[in-house]
């Protein structure tokens, strides 16, 4: 039998059965407390007064905090806020843009006129550069006066500190005190975050969202030989609350009882023999390649050029829209700002876009890019599908990633299924490295585990090992496409990008798949060889 996932299907809207949108929670009475709409009054009037064509106002506030244990002892923990506001604005067909930390009316005015004459000087330089290109935004309707809060039930922030270390020191003391487990780390990443936004067509926005990251790391060490290893926990992160620790969404109890015999197998495993194997790949490995290879790819700022310095642009260039034969005719990804627990989820973007979901690939073809209102308007598109995001206030948006997802077969196998249909291959579960090109095309990526198929069995895990394609390759050689219920919500807090750089969180849904023929590598043989 193949290794269960823990996990559920998130995969739903967060509606009624009207299909109305339920708000779980309030927004936090605090934030509301906050001069919200008088400083955006006093900024976008103040925009208007100078002559912008477009200006937009956002105050956020930001809250992170986490915790750290080392063997069930604690090692470290902070809780910072970011608060403050930004005001953007397009003037002379350019971006002005200026930020904020005192929160009066007279504040709020003068960083709007810091904004116009940063564009005033953007527009200077655009002329002198011998450009007439102009700052020009594709349109939204209007959405006054709209609350959106993320889907969870208990807030991080409302729990105990205390509670919140008792219960990484017990899951530490459980992973202690199995045979074989020299040491185990624990940490609690939480985020609540606050944006009210407004802009001068009208639109006024105010969400919260709410997302936690835990995990928990194995180590064994050999006495005799001084090898060693680790193990992590499978759980993704989520836009979720508290009660994704305490038996809401993830079977911690099952994983941590299972992960010190894994590690021990691991231990013992014997190094992989590269050549050319079937991969049966679990979501908990391969959402990261489709962040790299596909969601990276697919931002529509990065293939036109604009984002060269900070990772790179991507072979998916725009011309190839609608031609590009990306992966086999089972591949089907969509991009996803609505997509319930997602990372990536949100109401509306920092350019007052409503979330929505779209297709970026159909039947294995290039058919779509993630915008933000610029992008589309400079390439064709009626409209932004809503990926403009700012990590801080002190930032000015940037498109940023959805949440970009493999969808299931409706009728797909399952994961023993996929490894029942393979006579020589591999199954990898897990996320560890990875590496790709600078326009996201030449990959290897590895994994936390892996076991050999043989006639359709799991035989054993097998170590040192790297998968290793070009995208275009690696996703044509998908021959089947596991169902909904093996459908995981994977991704991350620190995707990165931009310069100056921001993080974001992003999520990627995908099932498990089956590849065939895909190159495998033994990474100690590849490091003696270099």
């Amino acid at each position: 039998m193949s290794e269960q996932v823990a996990g559920t299907t998130w995969f739903t809207a967060n509606t009624d059965s009207e299909g109305k949108f339920v708000v779980p929670q309030e927004v936090d009475q605090s934030f509301l407390a906050l001069p919200l709409r008088a400083l955006a009054d006093a900024a976008l009037a103040r925009a208007r007064a100078l002559g912008a064509e477009h200006a937009d106002f956002r105050l956020e506030r930001v809250r992170s905090a986490a915790w750290r244990l080392r063997d069930a002892r604690p090692a470290g923990s902070s809780d910072t806020t970011d608060l403050g506001f930004a005001v953007r604005v397009v003037h002379g067909g350019a971006w002005g843009f200026a930020s904020g930390v005192d929160l009066t009316m007279d504040a709020a005015a003068r960083v709007a006129a810091q904004a116009v004459e940063m564009a005033k000087l953007s527009a200077r330089v655009i002329a002198a550069a011998g450009s007439d290109e102009r700052v020009e935004l594709a349109p939204e309707p209007v959405h006054a006066d709209r609350v959106w809060v993320s889907s969870y039930e208990v807030n991080p922030f409302d729990v105990p500190d205390a509670e919140k270390t008792s219960l990484l020191a017990d899951w530490s003391s459980r992973l202690l005190a199995a045979d074989g487990v020299s040491h185990a780390d624990a940490s609690l990443l939480t985020v609540q975050e606050n944006k009210f936004y407004a802009d001068t067509a009208g639109t006024t926005t105010t969400q919260q969202r709410v997302r936690v990251h835990p995990h928990l790391t194995a180590v064994a060490v050999d006495p005799d030989t001084g090898g060693f290893d680790s193990m992590r926990t499978l759980a993704p992160p989520a836009g979720r609350g508290w009660e994704y620790l305490t038996g809401t969404g993830w079977d911690w109890n099952a994983e941590l009882a299972a992960i010190p015999g894994l590690l021990a197998e691991k231990m013992r495993a014997p190094s992989v023999e590269a050549g050319r194997y079937d991969l049966v790949v679990d979501p908990s490995n391969l959402w990261l390649t489709i962040h790299e290879s596909i969601g990276h790819a697919t931002e529509l700022d990065r293939a036109l050029g604009y984002e060269a310095a900070y990772a790179g642009t991507s072979f998916a260039t725009f011309d190839r829209l609608g031609t590009l034969k990306y992966g086999s005719p089972l591949m089907n990804v969509t991009g996803d700002r609505t997509a319930e627990h997602g990372l990536a989820t949100v109401g509306y973007d920092d350019e007052g876009v409503a979330g929505q979901s779209w297709d970026l690939i159909k039947d294995g073809v290039l058919v779509g890019y993630q915008l933000d209102r610029r992008i589309a308007h400079l390439t064709g598109f009626e409209r932004s599908n809503g990926c403009a995001f700012a990590d801080s206030p002190s930032h000015v948006p940037v498109q940023r990633m959805a949440n970009v997802s493999l969808q299931p077969a409706p009728d797909g196998p399952s994961t023993d299924d996929l490894i029942a249909g393979v006579e020589h291959g591999i199954y990898v579960v897990g996320d560890r490295s990875w590496s790709i090109d600078m326009q996201r095309y030449n990959f290897q990526f590895t994994g936390q585990r892996a076991y050999l198929i043989r006639n359709g069995r799991l035989d054993g895990q097998v170590k040192d090992f790297a998968y290793q394609a070009t995208t275009t390759d690696f996703w044509g050689s998908m021959e089947a496409v596991g169902g909904p219920r093996t459908y995981v919500l994977g991704g991350a807090f620190n995707c990165g990008k931009a310069q100056p750089g921001q993080v974001a969180a992003v999520s990627h849904g995908c099932p498990s798949a089956l590849f065939r023929g895909v190159s495998i590598l033994n990474t100690t043989q590849e490091a003696g060889r270099s």
